[in-house]
């Protein structure tokens, strides 16, 4: 069967809503996507260039379109996700995950016991979770094993076996760890009251724990046993330190999911933490590695239908950074201010720290990738034409008006190239003239670059505002490279970043590499000028003074710090020994000159 055009298939495409799949020449699907209007969504892909460069090849790679309507744009976020998982296509973001987290299970039985298990078993046993660690689990199953003494072993308590005297009692009864139901010594209703408040823990509930102990301790010390309420006190402690550690919000938040996003260039990073009873009872952070040029929005909409049927998250309420449409059954809030806004900044926060945790391995193992990946950033954030593989930047120091100097820094793939850097003594500027001096080094700089043929960088930093960089300007202008090499300037007032023609600034984010790598290149520039500029006011001082003896030359003053390497070795020096440098006619009226001051 023949396939009709892109055209036609696009004219034909209905306007409603639903799925979109895109497959090659040979069949081969490549995307799929969600649409509240197939006809307009798809028509979007080819009538621009995109400005990803991804993109732009998954259009020319596609040769048929197949959709699927469905009632509700929630109907087709679930379906895309359904076929996302099933078919893996090559320009969607990957959401399988292999890995099986832990469930606490409380198992079927008579006299319940309560383990971790990566198993699920239909079998009428209860199941928590799943968690994201089996650390987690543990940290769970320590408390109620503190709290409740549960039975460990298998066997069958079935009432016919403990009636018949089957089993004897093991050395967790003679410690303390279990009550014995195994011989009849506990009832099946004190033990089953024993798993229903481990339910509610589980959930996330401690009130009716906290509420039974406390009745039971004060009960006891009634009766005057007061070691044994010692020991119940002694629970109520563990209890209320796990409780204080997990409930960070306020108690009658009962049942609430909460999302976060952060990305950067090629990946994104979801947190999501479970709320119960104002505790965090689940937190998971899910690494998303971009296809496309995806928005916030469309990785964020996709992750949470992930997460949600991966930990069975049935919240009927989400907070989440922005708006989003997931359907009539969910409530989307968008926090402001209180317990709801603050639950969401942590979120926040760990998956930042996921990110960095993440970007600090990658450093280490595969450095190529991070430097790559840290140059598509840069690209983007400037709004660059290329990646900025090689940066140049410049500072002016004249302190109160001396020895005016410039320096250039070089970075390549955003690291210091020491070897390429730059110190310039002004020349045609008289006293202190930011302006001037900025436009006769730039100026210097790439007349040389231009006449010795060798490459130009990438990208200019000016350190200084508007001034500063129009200035620089003018010596592109002038060497006929405006256009062909990109310029900035930062000012240090505010960190903005100025475009030449361009009167409203840049503000980047302040946490970020872009802004913390054009910092490094403006300290690395001031520091490397300033060590400049003292060395000259120093050799100037040094001459200075040697210049104020009568009848020493440059030439002598040179041939004395050759000789003593310091003023002050020379000051320190015998006549006898200055005139084996300079002779003795010299050496008597130098050592002369320091016996006066």
């Amino acid at each position: 069967m023949t396939i009709p055009s892109l055209d036609l298939q696009i004219q034909t495409l209905p306007d409603k809503p639903g799925v979109y799949q895109y497959f090659d020449k040979e069949g081969k699907i490549l995307y799929v996507g969600k649409a509240k209007n197939l006809k307009k969504r798809v028509s979007s892909y080819f009538n621009k260039i995109h400005d990803s460069g991804k993109t732009n090849v998954l259009v020319k790679k596609i040769v048929e379109i197949k959709h699927i309507v469905v009632p509700t744009e929630t109907d087709a976020l679930l379906l895309e996700n359904n076929l996302i998982k099933k078919l893996q296509p090559r320009y969607n973001i990957n959401l399988k995950d292999d890995k099986t987290y832990p469930w606490i299970c409380i198992k079927n039985e008579p006299f319940p016991r309560i383990f971790p298990t990566r198993r699920m078993v239909k079998d009428g046993s209860e199941y928590f979770g799943p968690y994201t660690s089996f650390k987690t689990v543990n940290t769970i199953l320590d408390l109620v094993k503190e709290l409740y003494p549960l039975r460990t072993c298998n066997y069958d308590l079935s009432q016919a076996n403990i009636r018949s005297g089957k089993f004897k009692v093991c050395l967790e009864y003679h410690i303390g760890n279990c009550k014995g139901p195994c011989e009849g010594y506990e009832t099946q209703e004190n033990y089953h009251n024993q798993v229903n408040a481990i339910r509610e823990i589980l959930k996330g509930n401690f009130k009716e724990s906290l509420k039974n102990f406390k009745k039971l301790m004060n009960d006891l010390a009634m009766d005057l046993k007061f070691e044994e309420a010692q020991k119940i006190k002694d629970k109520i402690e563990v209890l209320e330190n796990y409780q204080s550690k997990s409930t960070i919000l306020n108690p009658k938040i009962t049942n609430l999911d909460v999302f976060s996003i952060v990305s950067d260039e090629a990946m994104a990073y979801v947190n999501f933490l479970q709320i119960s009873h104002g505790a965090i009872v689940r937190s998971h952070t899910m690494e998303i590695k971009k296809k496309l040029d995806e928005t916030n929005e469309e990785i964020l909409e996709l992750a949470i239908v992930e997460l949600r049927e991966r930990f069975h998250l049935n919240a009927r309420e989400i907070v989440v950074p922005f708006e989003l449409d997931l359907g009539e059954k969910i409530t989307v809030t968008v926090p402001k201010l209180g317990d709801k806004k603050q639950i969401l900044d942590l979120s926040e926060r760990n998956a930042k720290y996921y990110r960095l945790d993440q970007l600090k391995q990658i450093k280490i193992v595969d450095p190529d990738r991070h430097t790559n990946r840290i140059m598509a950033q840069m690209q983007k954030d400037l709004r660059l034409s290329v990646e900025p593989r090689h940066i140049e930047c410049f500072d002016n120091s004249n302190i109160q008006g001396t020895n005016p100097v410039s320096a250039c820094v070089v970075f390549k793939d955003g690291k210091p190239s020491k070897k390429d850097y730059r110190h310039y003594n002004i020349k045609t500027v008289e006293g202190p003239n930011d302006f001037a001096s900025m436009e006769e080094v730039v100026y210097r700089r790439y007349k040389r670059l231009l006449d010795e043929k060798q490459s130009l960088p990438d990208l200019i930093i000016i350190d200084g505002g508007k001034g500063q960089l129009s200035s620089a300007l003018k010596s592109l202008e002038d060497l006929g490279l405006r256009g062909k090499i990109a310029i900035i300037g930062i000012a240090k007032r505010l960190e903005e970043i100025y475009y030449p023609g361009d009167s409203v600034p840049l503000y980047l984010d302040k946490k970020s590499e872009t802004l913390k790598i054009i910092q490094h290149l403006r300290n690395e520039a001031h520091r490397f000028g300033i060590t400049f500029h003292r060395d000259k006011r120093s050799k100037n001082a040094i001459q200075s003074e040697l210049e104020l003896i009568e009848g020493i030359g440059e030439k002598t003053i040179e041939m004395l710090l050759k000789h003593f390497k310091s003023v002050k070795r020379v000051k320190e020096a015998s006549e006898k020994e200055i005139s084996e440098v300079v002779g003795l006619s010299k050496a008597k009226k130098i050592s002369e000159f320091y016996k006066k001051i």
